[in-house]
């Protein structure tokens, strides 16, 4: 009798912890769903889909003032672009963040190459009556920013290049190791799947803050209220992913990629800003970059990570300083 109770208990036990993981899925489900779908929401709010003549391009502008082209980073979108440049729209600035190929709505044709979207950057400019405008490119945008600017140099009034991903002869020491293939492919499975993502972000979001933002959680734990909701906004934008995913891939294999641009063609007053600490390495190719650019400014940071984290509005009197001194009306 004493067996069978025994059997019993442990059947009641088993079948409590199987109806408490049920529960756990269920709200787990549940919570993902909604936060997804708010996620959806709001990478869509906003924009808009231009038609020009090189294929729709997503684009959410706001302010008035200088015209101001914002390419955003990897895992972005006008969205990510647009929470980069907002600042700046309280200055006298009109910020027009567009959606790379392969990101959100801006489809991504067979030719993705930097070249091509930065004809592409042109052909917005075109459809939206601007002869002229500055050009931001954070990250991995900017290298379509770089090309635009060799290629239609009439049409850029200033270049900015925030954080860049940009190539730097062998000569020139690194300051971060490569990400390795394995990370590159890790990566990329956490960022194929917004269910892998979003749960990241619930467990361990110092992790992804320090590896696919590249920046050390631990300083932005020490920043100020306004520059932590800045990077959870910014690791939260990067949500929904697999609307992202096609551009995502095409960065990638940028990165692994990179080649030498005819940066002496570059004639845009230019500023190029990164940090020694950003985990992408992005500091010495930035550098070496602003070197090459006659007449460019490098601003560059100890620490703040890929995010620059602490020195957000010393970046953007910077910027601001180089499109009044270069905007002629």
């Amino acid at each position: 009798m004493m067996r069978s109770a025994r059997k019993t208990m442990k059947a009641t036990a088993w079948g409590a912890v199987a109806l408490g993981l049920l529960v756990v899925a269920l709200w787990t489900g549940w919570r993902f769903r909604q936060d997804i779908g708010r996620a959806g929401v709001l990478s869509a709010a906003g924009s808009e889909l231009v038609n020009t003549r090189c294929g729709p391009i997503e684009v959410q502008q706001a302010g008035q003032g200088i015209p101001l082209l914002v390419i955003h980073g990897s895992g972005g979108g006008h969205d990510q672009g647009m929470a980069w440049a907002r600042p700046l729209t309280q200055h006298g600035v009109r910020v027009i963040a567009m959606s790379r190929f392969g990101y959100l709505r801006t489809p991504r044709p067979a030719d993705a190459s930097p070249e091509a979207q930065a004809d592409a950057h042109v052909c917005l400019l075109d459809a939206l009556g601007l002869q002229r405008a500055a050009v931001m490119g954070v990250s991995v945008g900017g290298p379509s920013a770089m090309q635009t600017a060799i290629r239609h140099p009439d049409r850029l009034s200033a270049l900015v290049l925030v954080v860049p991903i940009a190539w730097k002869p062998g000569d020139v020491a690194a300051t971060a190791p490569p990400v390795s293939d394995r990370k590159d492919a890790l990566l990329l499975r956490l960022l194929g799947s917004d269910f892998l993502f979003w749960a990241g972000l619930q467990l361990a979001r110092d992790q992804v803050v320090r590896h696919v933002l590249a920046t050390p959680p631990e300083q932005v734990a020490a920043a100020s209220e306004t520059e932590r909701a800045r990077v959870n906004d910014l690791a939260d934008r990067i949500l929904p992913v697999s609307a992202r995913v096609a551009g995502l891939r095409d960065d990638t294999r940028l990165g692994k990629g990179l080649k030498a641009y005819a940066l002496a063609r570059i004639q845009a007053p230019t500023l190029v800003v990164s940090a020694r600490d950003d985990g992408f390495g992005t500091y010495a190719p930035a550098e070496y970059t602003a070197s090459q650019i006659a007449g460019a400014r490098f601003l560059g940071f100890e620490q703040g990570g890929h995010l620059l984290v602490g020195h957000d509005g010393t970046v953007r009197d910077a910027v601001l300083a180089l499109l009044r001194s270069a905007h002629r009306p």
